[in-house]
């Protein structure tokens, strides 16, 4: 095996405005170049440190200039080699048509430097519908270099069977040219962490042998960093849960005049009612705080801005349904706050609270939860005379399911493209993650309780929830490996 450092470089390539500087951000993970809807705009070729190891190795992405007229472009190439050619392009190209002389210079950079060649397709097309790709696939030819075409442009999430389809007809399709070596689907926005780890291990089978050990080394980095922002956001939901598992608010009593008594006696006094109500306004705002400090963790782990938290709970809410006997509009209020989208609760809690503005919605939400019965929403406990409301088990249940979504639709969030918000979070996710939240320890919030020790609690409820992320990530994405 070569220890030697491996210097490893993958060029970027497409036919112009195919998505390639969007993509180039979801693979360095922070935000490089520029990315609109214009022909062209990458215009030099740029290089981007994917990964470094202590040892030496890197690994390299040239971002290229898009490929605009093929066919000239071919015919250019074809003359590179004598000197009307190189006149060609270093005199008349360079000055009266700089995208086309820069597309030549990024093909000859690829030429002598690059390891792999990623060459980008919009799928959202036929294949056969792509009139370019003819041309462009013997200028790959030119290069010499073993190619990986990357399937971009997916659209929103779904379900695997539909997206496998769609790769297995471009792959049909490419067959025909031999320099394409593999076929992969790798969108900028509809894809996860983990799906990456299948493009890093294929494209790592194209290398030069004396460069294995090298990238063996780098995946072995890219795969302990993901890891550990993994577990790094488990334990970020798992405190969120158990703080929420183990929260309560006594009810408070109040001095009763004879009055007061008599009425209670004879079923007329509210004030009960109505402090319980109190405590479980307070309770939900706790828990509604925490949730949103939860989702700014999890945006500033995944390098992404954490001020974009509301945006990632409204969508999550907006696919969020809530498994609750009660009507659309509570269920609505009260996703609103499992999904974590409620927001300006505080201030009008410590105006007064529940009559107006966003006390409307927490009362809205305690409404929700006492109409579907106290056993759904709130447990009630009485301990020497104290009473205290907590949550109840099955709305822990579904919190847990709204944990899980979050986590996704960050893990999905702006990728490629800083805070872009492209479809994260689609509907056919709830169903995977109460699939897997469903099978796993009906008993815990009950163990979680009994146990004394914050810290124990905390890994109990971070081991359930990273086994059931990993095992939707698994669904989601299959071939991938999560390490639960």
């Amino acid at each position: 095996m070569n220890d030697a450092p491996a210097q490893v470089q993958f060029a970027l390539i497409s036919h112009t405005n195919n998505g390639k500087t969007t993509l180039a951000r979801t693979l360095v993970g922070v935000d490089v170049g520029e990315v609109r809807d214009a022909a062209h705009v990458t215009v030099l070729a740029e290089a981007h440190t994917l990964l470094e190891t202590s040892q030496g190795d890197t690994l390299q992405l040239w971002d290229t200039p898009g490929f605009g007229d093929s066919v000239r472009l071919l015919r250019r190439l074809a003359l590179s080699g004598n000197p009307i050619g190189w006149f060609l392009r270093e005199v008349f190209d360079r000055y009266r048509d700089k995208p086309f002389w820069l597309s030549q210079h990024a093909l000859r950079t690829a030429k002598e430097s690059a390891d792999v060649v990623l060459y980008l397709v919009n799928s959202s097309e036929l294949p056969q519908d792509a009139g370019y790709l003819p041309a462009e696939m013997k200028i790959l030819e030119w290069l010499g270099k073993p190619v990986v075409v990357l399937l971009n442009q997916l659209g929103p999430p779904r379900p695997g069977a539909e997206e496998q389809a769609e790769q297995g007809r471009w792959k049909q399709h490419l067959d025909q040219y031999a320099i394409v070596r593999e076929v992969l689907a790798l969108d900028a926005f509809a894809r996860c962490w983990v799906h990456e780890r299948v493009f890093y291990e294929a494209v790592g089978k194209l290398l030069d042998e004396s460069k294995r050990a090298g990238y063996a080394r780098l995946l072995t980095l890219w795969q302990a960093n993901n890891q550990q922002r993994f577990h790094d956001a488990m334990r970020a939901n798992a405190t969120q849960l158990v703080a929420a598992v183990r929260d309560s608010e006594p009810v408070k009593t109040e001095e009763k005049s004879l009055l007061q008594t008599a009425m209670k006696a004879v079923g007329l006094s509210k004030t009960a009612g109505q402090q319980q109500e109190k405590a479980m306004a307070v309770l939900l705002e706790r828990l509604n705080v925490h949730i949103g400090a939860t989702t700014r963790q999890l945006l500033q782990l995944h390098q992404l801005d954490p001020g974009e938290a509301a945006k990632v709970n409204a969508r999550v809410l907006e696919n969020f349904k809530v498994r609750a006997p009660v009507d659309k509009a509570q269920a609505g209020l009260l996703g609103a706050v499992v999904s974590g989208a409620a927001t300006g609760l505080s201030a009008d809690l410590m105006a007064g609270g529940m009559t107006f503005g966003a006390g409307a919605l927490l009362g809205g939400v305690v409404g929700a939860l006492t109409m579907a019965g106290a056993a759904w929403g709130f447990n009630t406990t009485t301990d020497r005379n104290k009473t205290t409301i907590e949550f109840a088990d099955d709305f822990l249940h579904t919190l847990m399911v709204g944990s899980v979504l979050r986590y996704l639709a960050v893990a999905h969030f702006g990728r490629g493209r800083g805070n872009f918000v492209e479809g994260e979070a689609p509907a056919f996710w709830q169903a995977e993650v109460e699939a897997a939240v469903n099978g796993q320890h009906a008993q815990l919030w009950q163990s979680v309780r009994a146990t004394p020790d914050q810290d124990k609690a905390e890994a109990q409820v971070q081991s359930v929830v990273t086994a059931i992320t990993a095992q939707v990530l698994a669904k989601l994405y299959p071939g991938a490996q999560v390490t639960a």
